[in-house]
């Protein structure tokens, strides 16, 4: 059994692989962290209760970060891919459920203590949470068992950046908090663009998820009504990447994926803001930056249809 906590700026995505770690037998989700991105943490605090309320989950919710803590890119929120209320502005209720008291990033040092060695960690938002996390306790890389991140891309499979020509969206968001996690030494696989881009629903599988996975089944497809039309004006097919999925999936068969460990840093200022830039070579450079850096675990490749198997038959059993 893998003790997960899930850290998100809860959208559409994050809902379907918040949905994910729910119906699979192989997980106990302890906790849902919450932090701006998709929408602001007020927003995304109310979709992970929501969400839990809807579907009866037992985690905690905790909220966290409402701001990066650098520099970033972009302005606002991405209400044209998720909707202005994060859901694909499918009708909401207020949640009956409230938040813990307690902060996230309190609440991830909390947990990790007491549970040492047994936390996995699923991140699919902006990384400030863990960013203040390390901060309040530098001893947390020694104590979490792994760290799954969607986040960044690195030009494997032909794919590039989705808010500048080498940056992804939720390392270009808190493009310095992602630094600080990446180089602390936490256990840590990321799974970026590369892979994630590879691995599509269309229409029709969403349409069969709708029909196979009751309730679940049945949010997804009205969810993704929204998600679906901003993917078919960028692509003009309706289909969408499973992003965030795609790091639950990791953590439940990461033998769909193929790694490369390399030292990753992430460029924090200038053109290249939010730019995940990573080396295996283990070479002596100019710069110290790279020098005896810990290494991270980075997607370059994926068994997709493997992937979506999982995925329907996770849900729908």
């Amino acid at each position: 059994m893998k003790k997960v906590i899930f850290d998100t700026d809860i959208g559409i995505d994050d809902a379907m692989a918040l949905l994910f770690l729910h119906h699979s037998p192989e997980v106990e989700l302890v906790a849902i962290t919450t932090g701006f991105g998709n929408a602001s943490v007020n927003t995304t605090t109310r979709n992970a209760l929501y969400v839990k309320g809807l579907f009866n989950l037992n985690a905690a919710v905790y909220a966290g970060a409402s701001m990066p803590i650098g520099n970033y890119l972009g302005e606002g929120y991405p209400d044209f891919v998720h909707g202005k209320n994060g859901l694909g502005d499918i009708p909401l209720t207020t949640p009956v459920l409230k938040s813990e008291r307690t902060k996230a990033a309190q609440a991830i040092v909390e947990l990790a203590k007491a549970n040492p060695h047994e936390l996995s960690i699923v991140a699919v938002g902006r990384l400030t949470n863990l960013a203040l996390a390390l901060e309040l306790h530098p001893e947390l890389p020694l104590l979490v068992k792994e760290l799954i991140v969607m986040g960044g891309v690195f030009g494997y499979n032909g794919h590039r950046g989705n808010v500048s020509p080498v940056a992804e969206a939720n390392i270009a968001g808190d493009p310095t908090a992602a630094d600080i996690v990446f180089t602390s030494g936490i256990p840590t696989t990321i799974v970026g663009l590369d892979v994630t881009a590879e691995t599509v629903m269309s229409e029709a599988y969403i349409a069969q998820l709708r029909q196979r996975a009751g309730a679940s089944g049945e949010f997804i497809y009205q969810i993704s009504r929204f998600y679906l039309n901003f993917y078919e004006k960028i692509s003009g097919k309706a289909e969408c990447p499973i992003h965030d999925a795609s790091a639950v999936a990791y953590l439940l068969n990461p033998e769909l994926y193929r790694t490369e460990a390399a030292v990753v840093r992430v460029a924090t200022e200038g053109i290249g803001i939010g730019q995940t830039i990573h080396d295996s070579t283990r070479r002596t450079y100019a710069t110290k930056d790279w020098l005896n850096r810990p290494a991270c675990n980075i997607c370059v490749g994926v068994d997709a249809p493997g992937v979506l198997a999982m995925y329907m038959s996770t849900l729908s059993s």
